[in-house]
């Protein structure tokens, strides 16, 4: 991974082979990064994306192996159990051109991962909704 400081941020370089989120997570911890906002493209593999089915409280997940560009990448970042969070939905398009999107679970970069990530001074948090059966975000002070 490579990255440069920008104003309110910085552009992150996710390098061929590396897995996205288990890098920006990682990257979010060492900076002590708690909240942000983060967008990206690029051409990703071993692809982990789902849909949540609001019936059964779980999500539909499917895997895709081979190479696909990463048409749009959108996300955001908040503490849960008080580690960074990323919670990611993206657009991922094949060789036809065909798309496919959903919540990103994980994928590695197969050729460039290029995203840039906004911190954002709050101090919103994750925590479980037993209704819908998710972490939710939380706007509310813990202090």
């Amino acid at each position: 991974m490579q990255f440069t400081k920008i104003e309110n941020g910085y552009m992150i370089y996710v390098e061929k082979g590396e897995n996205i989120m288990e890098s920006i997570t990682q990257f979010c911890i060492k900076n002590k990064i708690n909240n942000a906002q983060l967008s990206g493209i690029g051409a990703v593999k071993n692809i982990e994306i789902g849909a949540f089915d609001t019936d059964n409280k779980k999500y539909i997940r499917q895997n895709f192996e081979d190479t696909w560009e990463l048409v749009s990448y959108q996300g955001n970042i908040s503490l849960k159990d008080d580690i960074p969070f990323i919670h990611a939905h993206v657009a991922i398009s094949d060789h036809n051109l065909d798309i496919k999107g959903g919540h990103l679970f994980e994928a590695t970069v197969a050729a460039v991962g290029e995203f840039i990530l906004r911190k954002i001074d709050n101090n919103v948090y994750r925590e479980l909704n037993e209704d819908i059966g998710l972490p939710t975000l939380c706007m509310v002070d813990r202090s």
